[in-house]
């Protein structure tokens, strides 16, 4: 019989890059939880299998509905489950805090709870929590390791930090193979944009087409980040639960490129078609208090797994670049997030 694998978020840009490593590289059927509004977009490749019902199956549940997680993992009965869905946009939880404190500790909690209770269910976990628990991090204290203090600098983060103790709480208490990761900065493309090196792809995007002014609107450019491709990220949390797992234990995960959001966003603007695009600073998209030193330490989880990133930096941009330039091909003018 063929493992099953369970993906929360399914639709997101990590759960339909997951799904699309899991259906190249495994055997494995794929049971994946959505929202009956989500958009379909991201998996649009797998339709035709999901149709004929062929390793992919889609699940309808919330994590706000503990009834409909207990039906999903029932029906999955799955050997790995991925914990991705959440709300995860830091800037977005300063406006829904609640939302968000709801939605990733109590959603974790119910889907951990559901597990725990379905009868011959003994999946290994990965709970994903963000590198944004460690927050306002001093210098002195980079590159940040797995036992650096928590310092949330948003609601999301708060939330994420929640995340992460629940999921090491039910491996202590109970015994469940749940493990828990603080991935650094991924993307690529199907990025959210409401994220920064994605708003820029799609400003720059909108701009070539001469949808809007030449003007790429931003927030704080002085932020230091570790980037990291997506598909790096998801091959990551497959070795992470079949790579000899460890009950309980967390790691840092992340890439090997550190620069500011200046540089990123340089990045990307010499890879445009267009040379003449300034760059303005707009208020709304500054966050009360930011994330501002984002480097880790990830031996932990390298020397563990053996796990590293393949993607250069230069590609990851390029390529997040390109899906927005194809998406307003087709869509034509779009919202600026």
């Amino acid at each position: 019989m063929r493992k099953r694998a369970f993906i929360t978020g399914i639709t997101g840009m990590v759960g339909s890059h997951l799904l699309d490593f899991l259906i190249k590289n495994t055997d494995w059927d794929i049971y994946g939880l959505l929202r009956w509004r989500s958009p379909l977009e991201n998996i649009h490749d797998h339709l035709g299998r999901i149709n004929q019902k062929d390793r992919i199956f889609l699940l309808y549940g919330d994590l706000n509905d503990p009834m409909s997680l207990q039906k999903a993992v029932a029906d999955a009965q799955p050997d790995y489950v991925f914990h991705l869905a959440a709300q995860s946009f830091p800037r977005t939880s300063f406006d829904a805090p609640l939302e968000t404190l709801h939605t990733n500790i109590l959603g974790t909690t119910s889907l951990l709870e559901a597990i725990r209770h379905t009868p011959g269910c003994s999946p290994v976990i990965h709970v994903c929590a963000s590198s944004e628990v460690f927050g306002r991090v001093p210098k002195e204290k980079l590159p940040i390791n797995e036992e650096c203090t928590f310092h949330p600098a948003s609601p999301y983060a708060i939330s994420k930090v929640g995340t992460d103790l629940v999921g090491r709480y039910y491996a202590e208490a109970y015994g469940m193979m749940v493990m828990t990761t603080r991935m650094f900065t991924h993307t690529g493309p199907r990025r959210g944009d409401v994220f920064a090196e994605s708003t820029f792809a799609k400003q720059i995007a909108l701009i070539e087409a001469g949808l809007i002014p030449p003007v790429v609107k931003t927030g704080n450019l002085n932020s230091l980040r570790t980037w990291a491709d997506v598909r790096d990220a998801v091959r990551a949390y497959y070795m992470l639960v079949t790579v000899n797992p460890v009950c309980g234990a967390y790691y840092n995960i992340g890439g090997t490129h550190v620069c500011s959001v200046k540089d990123m966003l340089q990045t990307l603007l010499s890879f445009s078609t267009v040379k003449n695009i300034a760059v303005e600073t707009d208020n709304d998209r500054l966050r009360p208090i930011d994330a501002d030193l984002q480097v880790p330490d990830t031996s932990k989880f390298t020397s563990h797994t053996g796990w590293k990133p393949e993607i250069p930096f230069e590609q990851t941009m390029m390529d997040l670049l390109d899906y927005w330039r194809e998406r307003v091909r087709i869509l034509g003018a779009t919202l600026v997030r």
